[in-house]
């Protein structure tokens, strides 16, 4: 239960961050959104290719690369 916490917690962070890197003007909530999907996204891709990101900076960075990644597909679908 906890760890569950900690991950949306995290993937909020990372869709924030992601939102100021991409310069995203989705809004928060989609972008925290989009940062808890695009962690698990991001760590399942990892994953398959031999990537294992432990520890919370590692989640973090996974998350942040998967957010960008889903604001990029989100700006394209929305064009």
């Amino acid at each position: 239960m906890i760890s569950l916490i900690v991950g949306l917690i995290m993937g909020g962070i990372a869709g924030w961050i992601a939102g100021i890197i991409m310069k995203s003007n989705n809004g928060v909530l989609l972008n925290i959104i989009l940062g808890v999907v695009g962690g698990a996204v991001a760590g399942a891709l990892f994953g398959l290719i031999g990537i294992n990101f432990n520890g919370i900076i590692g989640g973090l960075i996974c998350g942040v690369i998967g957010a960008c990644l889903l604001i990029f597909i989100v700006r394209l679908i929305k064009k």
